[in-house]
């Protein structure tokens, strides 16, 4: 049996009894049900996948081009905003298909109540209401502006010679002579780097002769360990003029996933990422995608579509029978999630006569 639509209105297979004799009716989406008649939905899975984004906005140190000459690293020099995967976790639900309901009576007869209820609670069949609902949430965390304090242990300023020219009346005629002065100046960026970069190494050397005890000073208790820890604390602020600084937070979005059986390849672009804006929609091309990729663990067609008629005068249960896939997560070459899930519309559509009493 197939649904259709007749202008806009979602046609239904109603299930009635005539006698003993089952005959299919198609009704109209808000036509009277009868009593006694149940509406009911096969099964199908939506895949919703749940990413957590981590986002790096980098600032580059006002000394980064002088970290490879004064300390022998590499610096990057350029400020940045970057976004990489750090967690993403895949949840399987079933909700109702709506291009799959049908109706079926249930008036009179223990056995097709107990049948329906069976199919119900082992998920084969659902009612046309049922959805498991998730939280649509999408977080972003602000981020920190970032301040360099460069705390030297000398003034910013400093003596430069320079020399000045002045004329005197010599015994051949005028001379040219060189008069040296002192004058007070900015340091250059290049001075300050350096400057740095001697405080870093010369609280290194002073960090490993309070280790190893060979200084003057003396430290009791707790005042050894924090003493190396602020030494440590301060070399890091002086690092982070050379190497910059990050900051980090957190993007949280969630993407649905619906497979389908009309496509022959299960490939689907599940969501996008951005290097520099983040989480996009499986439609939004600024982003590289991430695919989603499904793979029976056996060749379905070997599973008759309908089950084989039980006798004439049977009402029939349609119902899904889900097919086993193995799920991964792919971003270019490297595998975010593998797991093992069951699709029910990539399964077989099956039925059985409701008015069998089902026996243990």
């Amino acid at each position: 049996m197939m649904n259709r639509k007749l202008s806009g209105l979602t046609i239904v297979i109603a299930f009635l009894m005539a006698g003993n004799i089952a005959f299919a009716q198609e009704v109209r989406a808000g036509s009277p049900i009868p009593d006694g008649a149940v509406i009911y939905s096969l099964p199908m899975t939506t895949l919703n996948i749940q990413v957590e984004a981590e986002r790096e906005v980098f600032t580059a140190g006002p000394y980064a081009r002088f970290a490879q000459k004064y300390l022998g690293l590499e610096a990057r020099q350029e400020d940045q905003v970057l976004y990489r995967i750090a967690q993403v976790e895949v949840r399987p639900y079933l909700e109702a298909d709506p291009a799959h309901t049908y109706m079926v009576n249930l008036t009179g007869v223990k056995s097709p109540v107990v049948n329906f209820s069976h199919f119900s609670a082992q998920g084969l069949i659902v009612l046309s209401d049922s959805h498991m609902g998730k939280e649509e949430k999408m977080r972003f965390t602000s981020y920190a502006r970032v301040e360099f304090t460069d705390k030297g242990t000398s003034s910013n300023l400093t003596q430069e010679q320079i020399t000045l020219y002045r004329a005197e009346q010599g015994v051949s005629g005028v001379n040219r002579v060189a008069v040296p002065q002192n004058q007070t100046v900015a340091k250059s960026v290049e001075r300050r780097a350096e400057e740095a970069a001697a405080l870093i190494f010369q609280l290194r050397s002073k960090r490993v002769d309070i280790i190893t005890g060979d200084t003057d000073a003396t430290f009791s208790g707790a005042a050894l360990g924090d003493a190396v820890k602020e030494m440590a604390r301060i070399e890091e602020e002086y690092l982070s003029l050379f190497l910059g600084k990050s900051v980090y937070s957190i993007q949280t979005m969630q993407f649905d996933v619906q497979p389908v059986s009309s496509q022959a390849r299960q490939t689907y672009i599940a969501f996008r990422l951005s290097d520099t804006e983040g989480l996009m929609s499986a439609s939004n091309v600024g982003g590289r995608p991430i695919v989603l990729e499904l793979k029976a663990d056996f060749d379905q067609s070997q599973v008759p579509s309908v089950a084989p008629d039980a006798g004439k005068s049977a009402i029939r249960l349609f119902y899904r029978k889900p097919v086993a896939m193995q799920l991964s997560l792919v971003d270019g070459h490297e595998t975010l999630v593998q797991s093992r899930v069951l699709i029910y519309q990539l399964g077989k559509t099956l039925s059985f006569p409701i008015n069998v009493s089902m026996g243990r």
